[in-house]
C-alpha cells in the first residue's frame, strides 16, 4: 500500500537554470557600472611626467552595488591628463600593453609624497577599487576574496576593459588589495603580503631579489637585469641645539598686576611647544641593478651620505598650542553663557546696586525740587561714585575679581585722558578721541576690514575694549574678572556723561551704522556729551556776556551744516539776552528747549513777548546768513536761512524699531497720513525756524530754500508784452492733503533756540547707560566678537609680513571673506564662527613652523653667504608649501649639510650625552666624517625602507612575451608588505 500511495504523495521540484543568481547579477552589475563609466576597450594616454602624480589633479567617482544583501562601494580612481587624437590612434592601432602594464616600469614617479596607497605601490595613473560597503564587515575568507576576484576576471573578460580592478580584502586598516588587469593576449595578477614582523631572511635586498626571481619563474638562463629603486628614510625628533624661540608670556607678572598699555594693546601670538615634531629624511637611490649595489646580513653600500637624491619632509605636531587661538577660543566660550553681572558678582554687590540705584533716583529726584542744598552734593554723578565706594569697601579684597593695581592699569589704557586732568573743551577731547593711542592716520586695510566685519576701527575704544576683556578673561579670572571690568566702565560711561567729559576713542558725529552696536551705543552717549556741552558753554557765555552771540546751532558740531561761530543774529538779538542763572539749576524739558534762557521766569517773559511779536511783527529772530540775492515774494527783504536744529542721531537698533513702528500703521490713508507726520518733526521744526527769520514768508519762499527742484519758474511774456519770470510750486506740492502745506498751517513761529528739542540729548543717554547695565558678558562678547576676530586677523597679517609665506596669505583672505559674510549676520551661527576661530588657528601654526623651521636651519645669520642664504629660504618656503622637498646637492648642499648635523648631534646626544658632557672637545673633525670615533653613527637606523624591483621577462614560458613584472617592498619596525604584479601571456603559454 505505501508503494502504491508513493508516487500520488511525491512532490517534483524544478530547479530553473536560466534564472540568474545573485553571483551572476553581482558579475552583471559590476559589467555596468564599468560601462557606465566608457572603461571599455583599450585605455592608452601618453606616459606620465616626472611629478604629474604630485602636482597632478587625482579625481575619483564612486557607485553602491550589492551581492545579496551585501553591500559594496567601487571607486574609479583616476589622474586627469588631456589625450591627444593622434595619439589615440597610433595606440589603438597597434597591438601594445594597456596603459597599467606600462606604468608598471615607468620610473618618473617613483615613491610619490601624496598619492593614494596603490598608486604608491604600483605606480598606476588609474584603477578601480571595490571594497565593502561602510557599515558591512570585511571580505576575510578565502572563498570569499576568490569569489570576489572571479566575478572581476569574468566582468573584465566580458567587457574588454583594460584598466585593473582591485578587490579589498582582510581589515581595513591592513590595506590589503587582490586585483587583475586584462588587456589582448596578456593578464597581470595583483598580489600582496603583509606582515607584522620583518622575516630576518628577507631583511635586505638580497633576500628580497631572492622572492622576486623566484616569483616571476623565468626559465632564461641569462636572467634580464633588474632594475632597482631605494629608499631610505630617517626620522628626527630630539632637537639638539634648536630650542623652541617662542617666548611664552611672563604669567606671573600679568597675575601680579605688573601690566600696561603694551600689554592690553597686543594680542599674543605663537607656538607654546614647537609646531615641528619630527623631520623625516628620504635618501634615494632612483636607478640601481643588481650587480652595482650590495645590500645583505652583512655588509651594505647604501650609505645615506653617499645617496644621490635627497629630499625632506616635516611632519607638524598635531593641535599645537597656539597663543592666540587659545585667547580667541576662551572668549569665544563666554559667548554662550547666561549669567548675568549680578549672579557673577554676588549677593553683596546686587545690594548695593540696590542702594546705588535708590541714590540715583533720589538724586533726581532732588535735582527738580527747589532746594538750599548745594546742587553739587546731590548730583548723579556724586551718588554714582559714592555708590562706587560703597561696593568696594564692601567686597572683601579675597573676594574681588580684579585687584586694583590690574583694574587701574586696564581703565588707563581704555581712557589714557584719565592720566592728566580730564579735557575741559570739545577741540582737546577730539583730538584726544581721534589719536589716542599715537597714530597719524587711519590705515586703509584696517578700514576695509572693520567695515567687512562690522567691528570698530583699530584706534578706538571698542576695539581696545574688546582686547581688554580678553586679556582679563585669559589671565585675571576669568568670566566673574570680565563682569567686574564690564561694570566698572559702565560707571565711568556715567561719570563721563554726568561731568560733561567726552570719551576719547571715538570718532566724533553720528553714530557709524558701519560698526557694530556697542561703537554705536558709546558714539550716541559721545552725541549727548556733545550737544550738553555746548549748551552749557552757550549759556556760561549768555550769562557772563550779555552782549554776545545767542543764536547758534543746536548740536554744537564743527563739521555738520553750520559751523558754530558761523551765526549771524539780528541788530536786536542781543539785547533781549539777560544773565541766567547756572545751568545746573535748570531741568530739560521734553515740552520746550530754550537755547539761551534758563529760567523759569524768562520763559514766562519769552511767552509773553511771543504774543506781543505774532502781534506787531517784531524783529525776526535765528538768522543765519542771506540765502544769496533771494527776496521774499511778498516784500522785498531778503531771504534768510535759519538757525536750525540738526536731525537726531540714531543707531541701528532704534532705526529697526522705527521701521517697525512705521510699517505697523498699514497702507491705508490714515496710517499713511500718519506715518507723514510721524516722519516730517524735523520739517516742522525747520519751517517754524524760518518763519522766525523771514517775518511775512509764504510756503513757497520755504521751498525755494528747502527744496529748490520743487519751486518751478518759466518765462511768461505780461499785458505789456516783455518777457517776465514767474515760479509757482511744482505739482506735487499742489496735490490736496499734501503734507507740507499742512505743517505750514501748523508751523509756529519759533526760533530754534525756543523750539522742542528734536534730539533729547538726556534721555538718549540714560537709554544708552541703562542699555549698558543691562548687558550681560555673554552679551558684551557677541558685541565685541567682530572686533577681536577683526583684530586677530590684524594680528596674523603682521605676523605673516615678518614670514612672507604666500599659503597664509591666500587663507587669510579667505578667512576674511567668510568673516565678512558671517559677522555681519545680526545673529551669527556660532558653530560657523568656531569654524572661523579654527582657521586663524591654523594659519596661526603655520607661521610658528615657519619661525621653528628657520630657526633650525639658521636663517638669519651672517656667517653663510647671500646666495646660500637665498637658498635655504626657498627650501624653507617650499617645506611649508609642498608635501615633500628635494633638496638641492643631497648631503653635500647648504641645507643637506645642516641635516646632518642635525642628525649627528642627535645621535650623540642619544648614545654619547655624558660622554660628551665630560670631555669638552670640537666637534668640527668629527662632523666631516660619516660616523664619529667613538663609533657612534651619523644616522639611526631607517625607520623605514623601500624597495622597487622590475624588470621585463617572458612568462610563463620561454616562448612568451617579455612582460613587466614588478614588487614594491616595504620593510618598517612592525610591518612588513610586499605588493607584486606578475604579468604572464595567455596567447602563448
Amino acid at each position: 500500500m505505501a508503494a502504491d500511495s508513493d508516487p500520488e504523495s511525491e512532490v517534483f521540484e524544478i530547479t530553473d537554470f536560466t534564472t540568474a543568481s545573485e553571483w551572476e547579477r553581482f558579475v552583471s552589475r559590476v559589467e555596468e557600472v564599468l560601462n557606465d563609466w566608457k572603461l571599455i576597450g583599450s585605455s592608452v594616454g601618453k606616459p606620465p611626467e616626472k611629478g604629474d602624480y604630485t602636482n597632478g589633479t587625482w579625481e575619483e567617482k564612486n557607485q553602491e552595488i550589492n551581492f545579496a544583501d551585501f553591500k559594496f562601494c567601487v571607486t574609479h580612481h583616476y589622474l586627469k591628463q588631456e589625450l591627444s587624437d593622434n595619439e589615440g590612434k597610433e595606440e589603438q592601432e597597434e597591438d601594445a600593453f594597456p596603459a597599467a602594464m606600462q606604468d608598471l616600469l615607468c620610473m618618473n614617479n617613483d615613491f610619490p609624497p601624496r598619492a593614494h596607497c596603490l598608486v604608491r605601490w604600483y605606480g598606476m595613473r588609474e584603477f578601480v577599487v571595490i571594497s565593502p560597503g561602510a557599515n558591512c564587515e570585511a571580505v576575510i575568507s578565502e572563498s570569499k576574496c576568490n569569489l570576489l576576484l572571479s566575478s572581476v576576471s569574468i566582468g573584465l573578460a566580458n567587457t574588454g576593459c583594460q584598466v585593473p580592478v582591485f578587490v579589498q580584502i582582510q581589515q581595513k586598516w591592513r590595506r590589503m588589495y587582490a586585483g587583475e588587469c586584462q588587456g589582448s593576449g596578456v593578464r597581470t595578477d595583483f598580489e600582496m603580503v603583509h606582515l607584522r614582523k620583518v622575516p630576518s631572511q628577507y631583511n635586505h635586498l638580497a633576500g628580497l631579489l631572492d622572492i622576486f626571481k623566484s616569483k616571476i619563474g623565468c626559465p632564461l638562463t641569462p636572467l634580464p637585469p633588474i632594475n632597482i629603486a631605494i629608499r631610505f628614510t630617517y626620522v628626527l625628533q630630539d632637537w639638539q641645539q634648536h630650542f623652541w624661540p617662542q617666548q611664552p608670556p611672563d604669567f606671573d607678572a600679568l597675575l601680579a598686576g605688573e601690566v600696561g598699555g603694551v600689554e592690553f594693546g597686543k594680542l599674543p601670538f605663537g607656538a607654546c611647544e614647537d609646531p615641528i615634531s619630527e623631520l623625516h629624511l628620504a635618501t634615494t637611490w632612483p636607478h640601481l641593478t643588481e650587480g652595482i649595489v650590495v645590500d645583505n646580513d652583512v655588509y651594505s653600500d647604501l650609505d645615506p651620505l653617499q645617496a644621490p637624491h635627497w629630499s625632506v619632509r616635516v611632519r607638524k605636531a598635531d593641535n599645537p598650542q597656539c597663543l592666540l587661538g587659545e585667547f580667541l577660543l576662551e572668549f569665544f566660550k563666554l559667548c554662550l553663557m547666561k549669567e548675568s553681572t549680578e549672579e557673577l558678582l554676588g549677593k553683596n554687590a546686587v545690594e548695593e546696586e540696590g542702594k546705588e540705584n535708590a541714590d540715583i533716583s533720589h538724586a533726581l529726584s532732588k535735582l527738580t525740587e527747589p532746594t538750599a542744598v548745594p546742587i553739587s552734593k546731590l548730583s548723579v554723578s556724586n551718588m554714582v561714585h559714592s555708590a562706587r565706594k560703597r561696593i568696594r569697601r564692601h567686597r572683601r579684597h579675597d573676594e574681588s575679581p580684579l585687584n586694583n593695581d590690574v583694574l587701574n592699569s586696564i581703565l588707563l589704557y581704555l581712557f589714557p585722558d584719565a592720566a592728566t586732568d580730564k579735557p575741559t573743551d570739545a577741540t582737546t577731547a577730539k583730538a584726544k578721541q581721534g589719536n589716542p593711542d599715537g597714530k597719524s592716520e587711519p590705515d586703509p586695510d584696517d578700514y576695509n576690514l572693520f567695515n567687512q566685519f562690522k567691528s570698530a576701527p583699530s584706534d578706538s575704544l571698542t576695539y581696545r575694549l574688546a582686547l581688554c576683556i580678553c586679556m582679563v578673561n585669559f589671565y585675571h579670572g576669568g568670566v566673574r574678572a570680565v563682569a567686574h571690568l564690564w561694570q566698572e566702565f559702565v560707571l565711568e560711561m556715567r561719570y563721563r556723561w554726568e561731568n560733561n567729559y567726552l570719551v576719547c576713542g571715538l570718532a566724533s558725529g553720528t553714530p557709524d551704522l558701519r560698526c557694530c552696536l556697542l561703537h554705536q551705543k558709546l558714539q550716541m552717549l559721545n552725541c549727548c556729551i556733545e550737544r550738553k556741552r555746548a549748551r552749557d558753554d552757550s549759556r556760561q557765555r549768555s550769562g557772563s556776556s550779555p552782549e554776545g552771540l545767542r543764536e547758534r546751532k543746536v548740536s554744537g558740531q564743527e563739521n555738520g551744516r553750520l559751523a558754530s561761530d558761523g551765526s549771524t543774529l539780528s541788530p536786536g538779538a542781543a539785547t533781549e539776552a539777560s544773565p541766567g542763572k547756572s545751568w545746573e539749576s535748570w531741568s530739560d524739558s521734553e515740552d520746550e528747549f530754550f537755547e539761551c534762557l534758563s529760567d523759569t521766569d524768562e520763559l514766562k517773559e519769552a511767552a509773553a513777548a511771543e504774543g506781543v511779536k505774532e502781534a506787531s511783527k517784531a524783529k525776526p529772530e535765528g538768522r543765519l546768513q542771506p540765502h544769496g540775492k533771494l527776496t521774499l515774494l511778498h516784500s522785498d527783504e531778503p531771504l534768510y536761512i535759519p538757525v536750525t536744529q540738526e536731525p537726531a542721531p540714531m543707531t541701528e537698533d532704534t532705526l529697526e524699531e522705527q521701521s517697525e513702528v512705521l510699517a505697523k500703521l498699514g497702507t491705508s490713508a490714515e496710517g499713511a497720513h500718519l506715518r507723514a507726520r510721524m516722519q516730517s518733526a524735523c520739517l516742522l521744526s525747520d519751517m517754524e525756524s524760518f518763519k522766525a527769520a523771514n517775518p511775512g514768508c509764504c510756503l513757497e519762499d520755504f521751498v525755494r530754500w528747502y527744496s529748490p527742484r520743487d519751486y518751478v519758474e518759466e518765462e511768461v511774456t505780461d499785458e505789456a508784452g516783455q518777457a517776465v519770470v514767474k515760479g509757482d510750486l511744482s505739482a506735487r506740492m499742489k496735490i490736496p492733503g499734501n503734507m507740507w502745506v499742512e505743517a505750514w498751517e501748523t508751523a509756529k513761529t519759533t526760533p530754534a533756540r525756543r523750539q522742542r528739542r528734536l534730539f533729547d540729548d538726556t534721555k538718549e543717554a540714560e537709554k544708552v547707560l541703562h542699555y549698558l547695565a543691562l548687558q550681560k558678558p555673554a552679551d558684551l562678547t557677541r558685541h565685541l566678537l567682530p572686533c577681536l576676530l577683526h583684530g586677530a586677523v590684524l594680528k596674523v597679517k603682521e605676523e605673516e609680513a615678518r614670514e612672507d609665506i604666500l599659503s597664509v596669505r591666500k587663507a587669510l583672505q579667505q578667512v576674511i571673506s567668510h568673516s565678512s559674510k558671517l559677522l555681519r549676520h545680526p545673529t551669527p551661527d556660532y558653530k560657523k564662527v568656531e569654524d572661523l576661530i579654527n582657521q586663524v588657528m591654523v594659519l596661526e601654526a603655520v607661521v610658528a613652523c615657519a619661525r621653528s623651521l628657520k630657526a633650525k636651519f639658521g636663517i638669519g645669520s651672517s656667517e653663510r653667504g647671500k646666495e646660500e642664504e637665498e637658498e635655504l629660504e626657498r627650501f624653507v618656503s617650499s617645506l611649508l608649501e609642498e608635501p615633500e622637498v628635494a633638496v638641492l646637492g643631497a648631503g653635500r648642499g647648504p641645507a643637506g649639510s645642516i641635516i646632518h648635523k642635525m642628525f649627528v648631534s642627535a645621535q650623540r646626544a642619544a648614545l654619547l650625552a655624558p660622554l660628551e658632557e665630560d670631555t669638552a672637545r670640537p666637534s668640527g673633525a668629527e662632523d666631516k666624517k660619516p660616523s664619529s670615533a667613538g663609533g657612534v653613527p651619523d644616522f639611526p637606523p631607517p625607520a623605514g625602507r623601500e624597495v622597487i624591483l622590475r624588470t621585463c621577462v617572458p612568462r610563463p614560458a620561454p616562448y612568451s612575451k617579455a612582460l613587466p613584472q614588478r614588487m614594491f617592498c616595504v620593510l618598517m619596525r612592525e610591518d612588513f608588505r610586499l605588493a607584486g604584479a606578475f604579468s604572464s601571456d595567455t596567447s602563448f603559454f
